[in-house]
């Protein structure tokens, strides 16, 4: 159990390693360039990731997840409406043209391995924490009648959730969100029919 000061220690180190990374990129930042940032030895950066570089990194890809998902609200929980959703639409849309090519959540889970345990948790967790509200709003609107009553919200949100991250993979790929657009804009489109 770490104390106050201790917790805020190892939010310091984490903090430094996310700026460290979104500035330098992930292949060329050092431990040592993180110890410097946060004023801070390797043994107090190893006493709280005792895993060393990949489990700071997790941290930080965790932190990562929680900006994502930040970065929607208000409008992520408060899909009630369509003016709701189309406010949520463009709040996505914002975040990653801002963004750009550059998904420091997605560099960080491919230099940790998509395919170890800890990796797919984060990864796991976000998907999890993003379509929660998405299918909780299709629900919503299927109460009020504007939404297709028959339509699976869970199904549904999985799908959107997956729109997105091809949108965004292509993104990085190309540096255009035309294929984000297209990919929130029909999928809206398919909950108004």
């Amino acid at each position: 159990m770490l104390t106050a000061k201790g917790t805020a220690t190892r939010q310091r180190i984490v903090d430094g390693a996310a700026d460290e990374i979104r500035e330098n990129g992930i292949a060329a930042v050092t431990l040592d360039d993180i110890c410097r940032r946060t004023r801070t030895g390797k043994s107090q950066l190893f006493h709280y990731f005792p895993g060393g570089r990949e489990q700071l990194l997790l941290a930080v890809a965790s932190r990562e997840a929680d900006r994502v998902l930040a970065d929607q609200q208000p409008y992520l929980g408060q899909l009630t409406s369509w003016p709701a959703w189309q406010a949520w639409r463009d709040a996505v849309v914002d975040r990653y043209r801002r963004q750009g090519v550059h998904c420091p959540l997605g560099v960080l889970i491919t230099e940790v391995g998509r395919h170890t345990p800890a990796a797919q948790a984060v990864t796991r967790q976000l998907i999890e924490q993003w379509q929660a509200p998405v299918q909780a709003g299709i629900a919503a609107m299927q109460q009020r009648g504007q939404v297709d009553p028959g339509l699976d919200a869970a199904r549904t949100a999985a799908a959107i959730i997956a729109a997105i991250q091809g949108g965004v993979a292509i993104l990085m790929s190309t540096g255009s969100c035309a294929h984000l657009e297209a990919a929130l804009d029909t999928a809206l489109a398919y909950l108004r029919r």
